[in-house]
């Protein structure tokens, strides 16, 4: 019954963030094994979004580290995690609560040993912001707890590096670049702060190197050259590059003028769900206030009224005007969703 939750709910959410997103890309440095005991650590920059793309993008079911504040309701625990979410505590939850991660870390271990793969945040926290934050060394108690427990299984740690053009904006392309594994095997024993440190430092690195990370001194300034100049930042290779050479020899996407028909599909778009674009423009937007949550709160939005208003239309107009125009509204809201984000 599980399994066929999980397969319902990853059908559906593909098809949403087809629809949601201009393109998402996926890129690996090397071929990634099935059947792999694995960590996935990614850069945070986009709230729920980030997870969800790999979720669904990944053939391999994952498991999730989410914090543990989401899962206060009982309903909402037992749902959340019948999608293979795991709670973890941070500091903000109570020092009582701390001790709970030590189960939390034993039965990552065991899912590790199972051959699974678990996708953690290793920042420890989320950030709409073009850089790498110092990373928390919750992932390496986690690598520490499965070789104490199972010595001798091969453990990979993929860096994965989310790269978005406008993280803010309803149609973005999206950019996941997988690097090269990092395996485990070289930094036994974790026991050794020394170990624990090099792992963290090669973990940071290769994310520098998968996302654009801008140096945080000068942020506000360096963003607003690359932003001047029509950086790519779906490249992060290119645009590190022309950070590390000062702005000399900086290749830049071509501009691109405004399309006229896809302004048009948008406006067209929001009249025809004026209800849940009213509810997100008057509602909704005005109480976000960390732009990292823009994008899922606006998708969750997409996933969950859109769908109903869009049927309530149809049934109106069916029961009004016939099947005929039941059935013209909805294809014509889905050609304009396509023609708004896809053009």
């Amino acid at each position: 019954m599980q399994l066929l939750l999980l397969h319902s709910m990853r059908s559906y959410l593909r098809l949403a963030l087809f629809f949601y997103f201009k393109k998402i890309e996926i890129n690996y440095e090397v071929p990634l094994k099935p059947d792999q005991a694995r960590l996935y650590l990614g850069n945070h920059q986009n709230g729920l979004m980030d997870p969800l793309l790999i979720a669904t993008k990944r053939g391999q079911f994952s498991y999730f580290l989410t914090r543990a504040s989401v899962f206060q309701k009982a309903w909402i625990s037992k749902f959340l995690q019948s999608l293979l979410m795991i709670p973890v505590y941070r500091i903000r939850d109570g020092w009582d609560n701390l001790s709970k991660n030590k189960t939390v870390f034993k039965n990552c271990s065991q899912l590790l040993y199972d051959k699974n793969a678990i996708v953690l945040f290793p920042e420890g926290n989320h950030n709409i912001k073009r850089y790498v934050r110092p990373l928390s060394k919750g992932f390496t108690r986690i690598i520490a707890e499965t070789i104490t427990d199972h010595p001798q299984l091969d453990i990979q740690l993929v860096p994965v590096g989310f790269n978005y053009k406008a993280p803010e904006d309803f149609g973005d392309h999206v950019v996941l670049h997988f690097g090269a594994p990092l395996s485990v095997e070289k930094y036994v024993p974790l026991a050794q702060n020394s170990s624990v440190l090099r792992l963290k430092h090669d973990v940071y690195e290769a994310l520098t190197k998968l996302t654009t990370h801008i140096d945080c001194d000068n942020y506000t300034v360096t963003l607003q050259k690359l932003q001047s100049c029509n950086a790519d930042f779906l490249n992060p290779k290119v645009v590190n590059q022309c950070l590390a050479d000062n702005f000399n020899n900086c290749q830049t996407r071509s501009s691109t003028s405004k399309n006229r028909i896809k302004s048009v599909a948008k406006v067209v778009l929001a009249i025809s769900l004026f209800l849940p674009y009213g509810i997100w423009k008057f509602i909704l937007e005005p109480k976000v206030k960390e732009p990292e949550f823009t994008a899922t709160f606006r998708f969750a939005l997409v996933i969950t009224v859109v769908p109903i208003f869009m049927l309530l239309m149809a049934t109106v107009l069916g029961l009004s005007f016939g099947l005929f125009y039941a059935l013209l509204y909805l294809v014509s809201v889905f050609l304009l969703d396509l023609i708004a984000v896809k053009l």
